[in-house]
């Protein structure tokens, strides 16, 4: 990889680019101004979901940018109360209508589960499923996974499923590194992809970053960014300002060695910062933490 257009192939033969551009946390105002910042920089591959109230805006700004829709890597996800085979449908539809395309490139399933006794989870998910599955087989869109999902998640779809997951968005940084759910990814052939891959900044004051920085002349975010690269995993990353946007980008031009990969690989587990699937399900979308 030498550029964020440089891209992964996913497991059914769709190109996906190295690093996206999250819209968490950017419904309109100067967020307009956002996105058409990060587009102005660069970025194509953008990251939005029913959830984030960010599509419409998105829309707006892929369709200012006077650039072709089929230059952009759009994907969305729906959220709890979304899923369902109707549902899923019925969301899949007003993303596409927020949006003002006619297609996604990615559609996710947001979140596994449901408020404290949604014992039915399993069930609602895969109804979930066929419907993504019977999007994809339309032709509207070009593959469809999962976010937030761990292997326990993952592993009834995975046996009752005729279109495999391409993608898995989590939690990972350093200091959060996941490695089960990577590892079982990687294994099934599932593409991880990162958010919060800053930690939500909490890492830009840690020792060992700060050391890291200084000894390869970059930021800290630049070796959280490069770390995640070197692992095949895709950043989701996000700023307000043109500088940081630019300089999130500028990883490519250096390598962590080995020795150093392991250090980061196994710092304390100890800068979890979103929500846990199983033990802190968000009972409304606006206590969600991603």
């Amino acid at each position: 990889m030498k550029s964020i257009r440089d891209c992964y192939t996913l497991s059914n033969g769709v190109t996906i680019p190295c690093m996206g551009f999250g819209t968490y946390n950017a419904k309109g105002g100067d967020n307009l101004a956002i996105n058409r910042t990060a587009i102005e920089a660069g970025y194509r591959y953008f990251d939005t979901a029913s959830l984030y109230e960010t599509e419409r805006v998105l829309g707006q700004a892929v369709r200012e940018s006077g650039i072709a829709r089929e230059e952009f890597f759009i994907v969305s996800k729906l959220w709890i109360d979304e899923r369902g085979y109707r549902e899923a449908k019925e969301a899949f539809a007003r993303t596409l209508e927020r949006l003002q395309m006619d297609y996604l490139d990615l559609y996710l399933i947001h979140w596994p589960r449901g408020e404290e006794g949604d014992t039915d989870w399993k069930e609602k998910d895969l109804d979930t499923w066929r419907a993504l599955e019977e999007l994809c087989e339309s032709g509207k869109v070009k593959g469809i996974g999962l976010s937030n999902f761990l292997p326990h998640h993952t592993e009834h779809i995975l046996k009752n499923c005729h279109i495999k997951p391409v993608v898995d968005q989590l939690e990972i940084h350093p200091g959060y590194t996941q490695e089960a759910a990577v590892r079982y990814c990687m294994e099934n052939d599932i593409r991880v992809q990162a958010w919060s891959p800053l930690g939500r900044s909490a890492m830009l004051d840690h020792p060992i970053l700060k050391e890291y920085a200084a000894t390869y002349k970059k930021t800290v975010a630049q070796i959280c960014l490069r770390f995640l690269l070197q692992k095949g995993i895709i950043p989701l990353v996000k700023s307000s300002s043109m500088e940081r946007m630019k300089q999130n980008q500028d990883i490519f031009d250096f390598e962590i060695t080995p020795e150093d990969m392991s250090i980061l690989n196994n710092m304390p587990q100890n800068t979890w910062l979103g929500e846990h699937p199983d033990f802190a399900i968000p009972k409304k979308r606006s206590n969600f933490a991603q």
